[in-house]
């Protein structure tokens, strides 16, 4: 690969990077320097933990093609089972977040396994499910905020590493093997085949309806690790949780350059797109924004970015085509 052509694959992870640098600095700028103070960037650090790890659980489904809908109604009700069992059923803070993850991650098999038996969309299957979920999750916390677990779980959520929230840390090793499973082993790369090409890759022995299997219930895990980083920094929780996911858990991969046709795959880019979305939120507060105006400015961006995307796609398919046809 030639320095150039490495910057033409990577230009929306170096432009990304450096309006997160820009941002930042103006940010620091503005705030006379309290962005700096420890508070800050604990608490920018911490709150951005599950930012990533649910755009990773979006990604790793818009990498086949489809859509998750349920990934808050799945965060919501994994971290539910994690509160009530500790609270109502005085389950260990190991055990209650075992079963949490455990939950969360079948959530995900089962709508795989509904997606590949049905031969419908991710999307109809997932939004379907998602409403029996928001019921699950009501029928759990009602009305209430359930905080009545061990005070030694929101401690473990304030615990550092060299300066990092533990959670962030959880965040990025996440991210870390993530990005390894596909591009590392012959399972990543055959769930991107099938994103890519699923005629292509039928013929070449893919399995596609493992990879879409696989692809969703590696989301309802990533939502599951999410569940836990969520419960793990809140001191209770509530019906609440994880109804403003979905917007984050598109808009982190779109941005960063993750293709809604499938077949790609773009780990930084997300994490670093989930830094953009959170410094827009810093300043929303900083500047006392309208949250709607907010919720726009990212919406926007996030269809401008699809409709790049798509424009730059079928540039390349003519330009394949237009090669094809010429003489040799």
């Amino acid at each position: 690969m030639t320095f150039k052509s490495f910057f033409r694959n990577r230009m929306t992870e170096l432009s990304l990077t450096i309006i997160f640098i820009v941002g930042f600095l103006a940010l620091v700028s503005t705030s006379q320097g309290v962005l700096l103070s420890r508070a800050s960037l604990q608490g920018f650090l911490t709150y951005l933990a599950v930012p990533i790890v649910i755009g990773m659980a979006q990604m790793v489904v818009l990498c086949i093609g489809q859509m998750n809908l349920a990934v808050g109604a799945m965060g919501g009700v994994s971290t539910a089972i994690m509160a009530t069992q500790m609270a109502d059923h005085k389950v260990s803070i190991p055990v209650a977040l075992l079963v949490g993850f455990l939950g969360a991650t079948a959530m995900g098999a089962i709508n795989g396994a509904l997606v590949v038996l049905t031969q419908l969309n991710g999307f109809i299957i997932t939004l379907g499910t998602m409403t029996i979920l928001l019921g699950v999750q009501y029928r759990l916390v009602r009305t209430f905020t359930i905080d009545k677990y061990p005070t030694s779980l929101p401690d473990f959520g304030k615990k550092n590493i060299v300066g990092f929230p533990l959670i962030l840390v959880i965040a990025i090793a996440t991210s870390v093997v993530l990005s390894m499973y596909f591009s590392r082993t012959g399972s990543g790369r055959r769930v991107l085949a099938t994103g890519g090409n699923a005629l292509a890759a039928r013929l070449s022995g893919v399995s596609n309806s493992r990879s879409v299997f696989i692809a969703h219930t590696l989301s309802g895990a990533l939502v599951g690790v999410a569940a836990i980083i969520t419960i793990a920094s809140l001191p209770g929780i509530n019906r609440s949780i994880g109804g403003d996911w979905m917007l984050s858990s598109f808009s982190a991969p779109i941005i960063g350059g993750v293709l809604m046709a499938g077949g790609t795959v773009a780990v930084y880019g997300t994490v670093i797109a989930a830094g953009v979305i959170r410094l827009v939120d810093i300043a929303r507060a900083q500047y006392s924004l309208d949250p709607s105006i907010v919720s726009l400015t990212v919406g926007v961006v996030v269809l401008s970015t699809v409709a790049l995307s798509e424009w730059r796609r079928r540039r390349t398919v003519r330009q394949n085509e237009g090669r094809k046809v010429l003489p040799a």
